[in-house]
């Protein structure tokens, strides 16, 4: 994407882009390459960006592009109508990565009142398959069994949970919107003497959002396994897409879990999060205090 003042200043920089291509054995494709105003808006990267007229002068907004709006609730719908014989944990186990992981890809543009359109559609396709499982009985048992304020941290009656584990589906309207901020023109990040300015850019950067005790837990631990005192997330390269995001969060639902911890020194029990494979180590869930003091230091 090249940003450019005049329609004729791009057709000169789509000209030097072809000729730096073509010695490197590349080449534009011509079906996805086109010159078009901001006004009219364009698609880049599953966003779409449009500059709107406003009382005050005008306004470029980047939003959720239409055909990923689509291909989200058409994902959606494919994976409920493939689970419509499973537990509800299960339909929780398995969409929470992707909501999540769609949220967060997509929460540096303007996308509150897309994230809203989906909620509504997903509650749609939740209570859809909620009627299925149980043909026979009313629009009250149905709503009363799978929905409810299973979020403690929200006033929200219509989350659909697990009412066995408590356990419940997110919502892309709980991921807060992080405004992207933009880079010098000139900054580029293989130059050697910015290394500093990207160093503290990335260090900067919010962290990917997860369940508000498992972000209690992180913060109350320093981010550090008790066990190995070791980092128990490593984000320092945000994914890209939103499926990588899908697959980050599937992995870190996987590599972390609760686990009772006794320091011995003490003889005190606490409930912290731990890496799985530790937990697998260290079934007891003790750890030397002594050790960890020396570790931490």
């Amino acid at each position: 994407m090249a940003l450019c003042h005049s329609r004729q200043q791009a057709e000169a920089v789509q000209g030097k882009l072809s000729i730096w291509l073509k010695e490197r054995g590349l080449s534009l494709n011509r079906e996805k390459t086109r010159i078009g105003g901001v006004s009219d808006g364009f698609d880049f990267l599953s966003f779409n960006i449009r500059r709107y007229r406003t009382s005050q002068g005008s306004k470029a907004l980047t939003r959720p592009s239409r055909d990923a709006m689509k291909k989200i609730r058409r994902r959606l719908a494919d994976e409920l109508r493939a689970m419509r014989g499973v537990p509800e944990s299960q339909v929780i186990y398995t969409l929470n990565p992707v909501i999540r992981g769609q949220a967060n890809y997509y929460r540096s543009g303007a996308s509150k009142k897309s994230f809203q359109s989906l909620d509504n559609y997903l509650w749609q396709q939740l209570y859809k398959w909620a009627r299925r499982r149980h043909p026979k009985k009313g629009r009250r048992w149905v709503t009363a069994r799978y929905f409810g304020q299973f979020n403690q941290h929200r006033r929200n009656r219509w989350v659909f949970g697990d009412r066995e584990t408590g356990a419940y589906l997110h919502k892309y309207a709980w991921t807060k919107i992080v405004r992207h901020a933009p880079v010098p023109g000139r900054h580029s990040p293989y130059d050697p003497a910015l290394a500093q300015f990207w160093a503290d850019r990335r260090r900067k950067q919010k962290p990917p959002q997860l369940a508000p005790t498992w972000q209690k837990a992180l913060r109350d631990q320093q981010g550090l396994c008790p066990l190995c005192r070791e980092l128990l997330l490593f984000a320092d390269r945000a994914p890209d897409s939103p499926d990588q995001w899908e697959t980050w969060y599937a992995a870190v639902g996987k590599a972390m879990t609760r686990q009772a911890i006794t320091d011995t020194s003490t003889g005190r029990t606490k409930h912290r999060l731990v890496h799985a494979y530790c937990a697998r180590r260290h079934p007891d869930g003790e750890r030397d205090g002594t050790e960890q003091q020396t570790a931490r230091t």
